[in-house]
């Protein structure tokens, strides 16, 4: 029998689009949904683009039939801290409401399979300097509260259904497609790496560290930094999972090891060849010291290889990005 369709929620975005383009490269029937608020027409390099919103429920009830579609993979949702923090009803609304909607939806199409995109800011500040999948679930901010609203929600439904699912607790996503074709291109952004290589290249004055006195080797916050290539083929192996009849699964995705934010840094001037314009600032409220991911798990259920766990090549891809963005904006 053949696979059926996937429907990917957010497919526009920084980490959907290089799923969708993994899934593309070996020949996956592709249907895309975004609402283009904060994904990129262009990014979209396979599949069928659908733009609309993953909360209409009428929309995606006719894009499960119509499609037959048996697998969803579900990135869309606002996922900037900060904002979340600002705007807490938004995140619940979009991020919390929108997937019940979806599940809603899956349930009455009797949907197969379920990839969901949660995030390690389900766990809070942990207790130790590492994360596992069994770590206490703790969020400090709405953005992790709604993504852990989220597993709930697909536990539950999956209880009562024939779904099954693998949720994956990404930890600090950076990179982008290593021959240049798709990266994230979002304004405003606020992961380290990106950030940082936008000012190397002149389209910020400066990178802020915000805390130099963590109990850390050089007093910065370490995290575990996870090329955006190497998730989106977690994805893939948590499809060829679930179709080979897996349990559902919540699964960390990460190295298993980190970098400080002054490596980091470092890093961007070695590969740029010349200094930042680094500005110290205070600690940020809720931020742990370390965030490094027991990853042992994924490797063990789902075969997961990665081959970019390299910071020089993360930091390689982040740059060469972001210097082509220069000659031809994404806007």
């Amino acid at each position: 029998m053949s696979n059926g369709t996937i429907l990917v929620t957010g497919g526009a975005g920084y980490i959907g689009s290089h799923v969708v383009r993994q899934l593309g490269e070996r020949a996956e029937k592709i249907v895309v949904l975004d609402n283009l608020g904060r994904g990129f027409r262009r990014a979209v390099t396979a599949g069928e683009l659908i733009v609309g919103d993953v909360g209409d429920y009428a929309l995606v009830s006719r894009l499960l039939t119509e499609h037959r579609i048996d697998t969803v993979m579900h990135f869309a949702a606002h996922t900037i801290v900060p904002e979340s923090v600002a705007q807490p009803l938004k995140y619940y609304g979009n991020n919390t409401c929108s997937t019940r909607s979806l599940l809603q939806a899956c349930l009455e199409n009797k949907i197969k399979n379920f990839v969901f995109s949660s995030t390690a800011a389900v766990y809070g500040m942990p207790e130790k300097d590492y994360a596992d999948e069994d770590s206490p679930t703790r969020p400090i901010n709405p953005y992790g509260t709604s993504k852990l609203m989220s597993e709930w929600m697909l536990r539950d439904a999956a209880s009562i259904s024939s779904m099954r699912y693998v949720a994956m607790r990404y930890f600090n996503v950076a990179g982008s497609d290593p021959d240049g074709r798709i990266g994230q291109a979002t304004q405003g952004a606020t992961l380290l790496t990106k950030v940082a290589c936008e000012a190397m290249v002149g389209k910020r004055p400066n990178v802020a560290v915000f805390g130099s006195d963590y109990p850390t080797p050089d007093g910065t916050g370490v995290r575990d930094y996870l090329h955006v290539e190497d998730l989106a083929a977690a994805h893939l192996n948590a499809l060829d999972y679930l179709r080979s009849d897996g349990k559902s699964v919540t699964l960390n995705v990460g190295y298993g090891h980190g970098y400080s934010v002054r490596e980091v840094l470092a890093m961007v001037e070695t590969v740029a060849g010349k200094p930042l314009v680094i500005r110290e600032e205070p600690r940020r409220a809720g931020d742990p010291a370390y965030l490094v991911a027991r990853a042992d798990r994924i490797r063990a259920e789902l075969g997961w290889r990665p081959r970019y766990d390299d910071l020089k090549a993360i930091v390689s891809h982040s740059l060469a990005w972001e210097r082509k963005l220069l000659l031809d904006p994404w806007t």
